[in-house]
């Protein structure tokens, strides 16, 4: 994989991920995704080891990170990438089914730039993604170091 990424999504639920993808691709962003089935990916993603080693430099514009993950979970993945200078001004929106206060109040705590709760209403979903799609990744200026927007003449 050589091209850079515009958005990460973090979500090791097929369903899921298909969802987020068939949603972004409306806005024609399915193609600057790249979807990873765990925390250990994204962190490897990132600093750019093991099978991403020959990834193109930079970062994502944001990271769609699921709470609940094999392995390496999403609040620890946060976690680690506000611990670090080089990445600690990458957006991450955390995407999960949890309505728990005790996640919620830690996604924050670590630096989450928003909470997307999986809703079981797919019109609902699908316009949270919409919004979240626009926003970070056509109309939101990115920190630098990564993929920018496309540019509107």
């Amino acid at each position: 994989m050589k091209q850079l990424a515009r958005i990460i999504l973090a979500e090791d639920d097929p369903a899921d991920a298909r969802l987020a993808l068939d949603t972004l691709a409306e806005q024609k962003l399915d193609q600057h995704t790249v979807v990873l089935a765990d925390g250990l990916q994204v962190m490897d993603y990132l600093y750019a080891r093991g099978r991403f080693r020959n990834r193109s430099p930079g970062h994502p514009m944001v990271i769609l990170l699921d709470v609940k993950m094999p392995g390496l979970d999403g609040l620890d993945v946060l976690e680690q990438i506000r611990s670090d200078p080089a990445l600690r001004y990458i957006p991450v929106v955390m995407l999960t089914a949890s309505r728990q206060e005790r996640d919620v109040r830690r996604a924050y705590e670590f630096g989450a730039n928003g909470y997307l709760v999986k809703s079981i209403d797919f019109d609902a979903c699908r316009a949270s993604l919409l919004a979240f799609g626009h926003f970070f990744a056509v109309a939101n200026e990115p920190p630098p170091g990564s993929l920018q927007p496309p540019r509107t003449p």
